[in-house]
């Protein structure tokens, strides 16, 4: 399916590594421009060598979206080397999986910081671009751990829950002037952070990191985890004009792990 987003100019953060890096292959087999963000130069580089292929319009963009200044920064970066940016899909910062007896006050804003903020930097600095120009779409990759809380990830689900009301209301508040907002909520996914979280899991329960493996797909009734570009996939086809009467959709990707009612 042709998803229409020849030559959109496309801003990945995260996009050096995991399901940033998946999008960023997606779009660019769409087309696209597409820049990619993050604090690793050394990821950067490796993952060009991964993306570069033929005409392709790649550039790389190393900031620190802890501070919103750097965020106005790489946006300027893109826009004066791209152009304006039609789709910003947020991956970039995760909050480290901490046991419940271990967290402090610093780990909770820690979580915050890494995920919420770093989100919410780089919204800022599009979001109203998009809104003069009457058009744009930003997808944010969240997680499930927002809907059902887990041991390990409490702050880190506390970020990710507060990032799905941000979508919502800013889908609300921006439908008017052109711009859609929408989530995806990967659950677990075949990632390096994953191997993170599934350490931390097996700290708590007592086991080795290959049996929190199995047990974590052992609660996913697909019986698998999923893959980056299967999320990368939704991705791309929320920020199409195939998914134009979609916003502020919360979009769970976790193989029916979760049944709930949303």
């Amino acid at each position: 399916m042709d998803l229409g987003l020849q030559s959109r100019v496309v801003l990945i953060t995260g996009g050096s590594k995991g399901i940033g890096l998946a999008c960023a292959k997606a779009f660019l087999a769409e087309g696209a421009k597409v820049a990619i963000a993050s604090r690793s130069k050394v990821n950067l580089v490796a993952a060009e060598r991964q993306l570069k292929t033929g005409s392709q319009e790649l550039l790389k963009v190393a900031t620190d979206l802890l501070d919103p200044a750097n965020a106005r920064r790489m946006v300027a970066e893109v826009e004066q080397g791209l152009g304006p940016i039609d789709v910003l899909v947020n991956s970039a910062g995760a909050a480290k999986r901490t046991p419940p007896e271990e967290l402090t006050p610093e780990a909770w804003r820690a979580a915050m910081d890494a995920k919420f903020f770093t989100y919410v930097h780089s919204i800022d600095a599009v979001i109203k671009g998009m809104a003069s120009r009457k058009r744009g779409v930003i997808v944010n990759i969240i997680g499930s751990g927002g809907k059902v809380a887990n041991p390990v990830h409490i702050p880190g689900g506390a970020a990710n829950a507060a990032l799905m009301l941000v979508t919502a209301g800013l889908a609300n508040a921006y439908a008017g002037q052109g711009v859609r907002v929408n989530a995806v909520n990967p659950g677990a996914t075949l990632t390096d952070r994953l191997k993170q979280g599934l350490e931390a899991e097996a700290k708590l329960g007592g086991v080795t990191p290959e049996e929190a493996l199995k047990r974590a797909t052992a609660r996913v009734p697909l019986g698998r985890l999923a893959e980056p570009d299967e999320i990368a996939a939704a991705v791309a086809f929320l920020a199409s004009d195939r998914a134009s009467y979609i916003t502020g959709a919360i979009v769970a990707m976790d193989g029916a792990a979760t049944p709930i009612v949303v």
